[in-house]
Parts: C-alpha cells; sequence; structure tokens
C-alpha cells in the first residue's frame, strides 16, 4: 500500500460509491475541492482509500474520508488518517477535526479523537464532530 498526493476528481468516484451511492456523483463534489488537499491510498495501481484535508487558521478538517467495502477492516483508513496527522504536526496546526457519522464515531475515538458532543444531521445521517488538539 502506498499513500500519495492526488487531484479532487480522483476522490469523487469512491467518496460517491461508498458515501452517498444513492445520489448522484455531483453531491458529492465539493465546491472548496481545489482549495484542498487530497490523499489516496494505492494498492498496486488500484486507490481503495481516499481523504480530502482542508487548512484554515492553525487548524485542518479533514472531508470524505472513504475506502472501498473490500478494503475495508484493514487498518487502511487509519494509516491514512496518521499520515494526514502527521502532516498536520510538520505545519504546526493545533487542531484537527472532522464531522464524523455517528455510527463510526469509535473509529476516530482509537485514533485520540474527542467527541466535541456538538451533533447535526444531514440528509437522514447523523454527524458529530470530532476533534485532536496537536
Amino acid at each position: 500500500m502506498t499513500i500519495k498526493r492526488i487531484e479532487p476528481s480522483e476522490t469523487w468516484e469512491i467518496r460517491h460509491e461508498v458515501m452517498w451511492p444513492h445520489k448522484p456523483v455531483e453531491f458529492v463534489q465539493l465546491e472548496e475541492d481545489n482549495l484542498g488537499l487530497h490523499f489516496g491510498v494505492f494498492d498496486q495501481e488500484k486507490l481503495v482509500s481516499i481523504v480530502s484535508c482542508f487548512i484554515a487558521d492553525q487548524e485542518m478538517q479533514f472531508r470524505k474520508l472513504a475506502t472501498l467495502e473490500e478494503y475495508q477492516g484493514k487498518g487502511i483508513a487509519s494509516q491514512l488518517l496518521n499520515f494526514i496527522f502527521e502532516i498536520a504536526k510538520e505545519q504546526n496546526l493545533r487542531k484537527i477535526w472532522c464531522n464524523a457519522r455517528s455510527n463510526k464515531k469509535s473509529f476516530y475515538e482509537k485514533l485520540g479523537m474527542l467527541d466535541t458532543h456538538k451533533i447535526f444531521s444531514k440528509e437522514g445521517q447523523e454527524f458529530t464532530i470530532m476533534e485532536i488538539l496537536l
């Protein structure tokens, strides 16, 4: 497995397939995609996991973390997040945060992130804001 920086458009297919398959692909395209840093995990030449990072005010928000179903449960997303956590530390950022699906909260807690208990819903999904201070 190799982690590389990728183009925003390379994230869209996995975002769509994993996160919002019943929505049009445009639903997973973010207006701010061109302002972000995007990373992917490759198994040989196949892109299997992606994340998008947006930095502002000494904070990194990561969004749209997704791993193809057949690659889930193998620690790939954890490796990818640890990779971007190191980037944030190298850039002397003070916080990393995300809007986590509430049913995935324990995954983020294993990586040291804390639930802020700021909960909201989008398209029938419940989310909670998770963060880690650096």
